[in-house]
């Protein structure tokens, strides 16, 4: 970014091979957690409205938390890296046990809040009374997978500071797989009903933690790191987390206003925002796979004191970045037509689509490049730039989105508010790529 040095092409194309190796697969992996969802919602769908009706209340609710719960695998991504470039590979595994502590430790304290708020907590998200039974059944059950839930994001985080994302991958295929088998079974062959879903995923989500953790624990033996809990590390753990926690809850908050005003608007413009938010998220998965790379490979290099491997690196997912989100836009763009009949016959929420679906298109850049730059920054450890740069964008994009209604604005308006919040986004997250001031080496920042 600041006086970079020009790349040749051989390094290029090792960025690029890197890049490549190691957002694939966690494009794969990323793609394959909200499977996990609709693979519920399929089997329940065929029990009854009620019952589909409360598991999308109770799977908002475990998603939410899970969310919440994401700086486990970001930060615990930074850290491993740094000690991985520094070579000291029984450091980084020592670093990765602590971020799996911390989440266990997270995951029994949020069950012992969920279990007894369960009834509270579905009524506050609005449960019918025909929903609500079904909606605490499926929370309570699924709330005992909670800590492995977070296992597996502290042990994914681990995986992708050694570099490996294929592991991540094979075993998110498994847990999809082994999830949708078990729901069927416990639902139909069983007769367990919503319960039987929920003992499914909470099985599987057990299992996907098992694996993670032989191949921690394998590691840890290879290279004689110490498995056991290390107060002084988990405490690190948890004060590295918390800027992410607060970016990620600015982020939620962004999320939550938009929907917020789109169910002021209509019923036709909250029908639409929600297959326009969809699509959004799922190109977000695209561009959040390349941000992955940049957390892995950014933080190796500064963990070896590469500072001008690090900027090099950093401008080529810059241009990864910014290609993907040309690809990206241009795909909306051309499927406009087909994708708008896809989700909706409804002519009044087609009408509403198109024309916010156009501003999504025009967007993509603008989110391919704060994609990667989130992910240089989180890779550098730079976590508390980041809670300020996200906090100053929520300040920016409330006021603009809550006008919309006010000033007679529909669906397009409150996307265009979405891509002044990116464009916010962009401009902090760019003025500290070019500062330098995230680039601070050694095994530890």
């Amino acid at each position: 970014m600041t006086q970079v040095p020009t790349v040749p092409k051989e390094q290029r194309r090792l960025h690029d091979r890197e890049i490549i190796a190691l957002a694939v697969p966690a494009f794969g992996a990323l793609v394959a957690e909200p499977l996990f969802v609709m693979v519920d919602s399929a089997i329940i769908g065929h029990l009854g409205t009620p019952q589909l009706a409360g598991l999308g209340v109770a799977a908002a609710l475990l998603m939410t938390a899970v969310s919440v719960f994401v700086f486990l695998a970001y930060a615990t991504t930074a850290a491993v890296a740094r000690r991985v470039g520094a070579g000291d590979l029984q450091a980084a595994i020592r670093q990765g046990m602590d971020g799996i502590w911390l989440a266990l430790g997270l995951g029994i304290a949020v069950i012992g809040v969920t279990l007894p708020t369960a009834p509270w907590l579905v009524d506050l998200f609005g449960a019918s009374e025909t929903a609500a039974p079904h909606a605490i059944t499926y929370l309570r059950i699924s709330s005992l997978g909670i800590p492995a839930m977070l296992i597996v994001l502290a042990a994914t985080g681990v995986l992708r500071g050694l570099q490996d994302t294929r592991t991540p991958l094979y075993v998110a295929i498994g847990g999809f797989a082994a999830n949708g088998g078990l729901n069927a079974g416990l639902v139909y062959g069983a007769d367990l009903g919503i319960a039987g879903s929920a003992w499914g995923t909470v099985i599987a989500q057990c299992g996907m933690a098992a694996v993670y953790l032989v191949v921690v624990v394998r590691g840890a033996r290879r290279h004689g790191s110490s498995l056991r809990p290390d107060a002084a590390g988990i405490r690190a753990s948890a004060q590295a987390g918390v800027p992410l926690l607060v970016r990620t809850l600015s982020l939620r908050a962004v999320l939550m206003i938009a929907t917020a005003v789109a169910a002021r608007l209509g019923d036709a413009d909250i029908a639409a925002h929600q297959i326009v938010l969809s699509l959004w998220s799922l190109m977000a998965f695209a561009l959040d796979a390349i941000a992955i790379a940049g957390q892995a490979i950014i933080g190796r290099y500064l963990g070896a004191g590469d500072a001008v491997g690090a900027r090099q690196a950093c401008r080529r997912m810059v241009q990864w970045g910014v290609a993907s989100g040309v690809v990206l836009g241009i795909l909306v763009l051309a499927s406009r037509p087909l994708v708008t009949p896809l989700f909706t016959g409804d002519p009044a929420v087609q009408n509403t689509l198109m024309p916010a679906l156009l501003v999504v298109a025009v967007s993509q850049p603008i989110a391919g490049v704060v994609f990667v730059l989130d992910g240089v920054l989180m890779g550098a450890g730079d976590g508390p730039y980041l809670a300020v740069a996200m906090l100053l964008t929520l300040a920016v994009f409330a006021p603009v989105a809550l006008l919309v209604p006010a000033l007679g604005g529909g669906l397009t308006a409150l996307w265009w508010a979405m891509t002044l919040m990116m464009t916010v986004r962009l401009l902090t997250l760019w003025w500290r790529a070019r500062s330098g001031r995230w680039i601070v080496t050694g095994a530890t920042r």
